[in-house]
């Protein structure tokens, strides 16, 4: 059975992951998949709110939203702080915008209308190892 994939494994203890998304829905399901996988996940539901937090708090991953309320994407990955990872999770498909992002720091660039949640998951794990 399948069973046996779905154990916390040791190596991704302490691995932590922070959302940056205002959908519920999509954060919550990104939450519950991500716990299940056994990353300790956090949620920001708006561009401040996350900021705050990544500054505050070392984490190992960030997927963040490119619009939100309080602050955009772009304005985070502006002003973050610390060198964090980050793999955006966006609506915004043109290339310009990609590739803002990527200059920003982006590592990865998903449109989220065209992403199954199980790729971004493997994204996830492979870039933290």
């Amino acid at each position: 059975m399948a069973e046996k994939d779905t154990k916390k494994t040791p190596a991704k203890k302490g691995k932590k992951i922070l959302i940056v998304e205002d959908e519920r829905p999509l954060a919550h399901a990104l939450e519950l998949k991500f716990s299940h996988e056994g990353y300790d996940v956090t949620i920001a539901t708006d561009g401040a709110e996350g900021l705050k937090m990544a500054n505050a708090e070392k984490f190992n991953m960030i997927l963040l939203d490119l619009i939100m309320p309080e602050m955009d994407g772009f304005t985070f990955m502006e002003q973050l702080k610390k060198k964090t990872p980050i793999i955006i999770l966006s609506n915004l498909g043109q290339e310009e915008d990609k590739e803002r992002a990527k200059k920003l720091g982006a590592v990865d660039y998903f449109v989220k209308s065209n992403t199954p949640i199980v790729e971004i998951i493997k994204k996830v794990k492979a870039s933290i190892k």
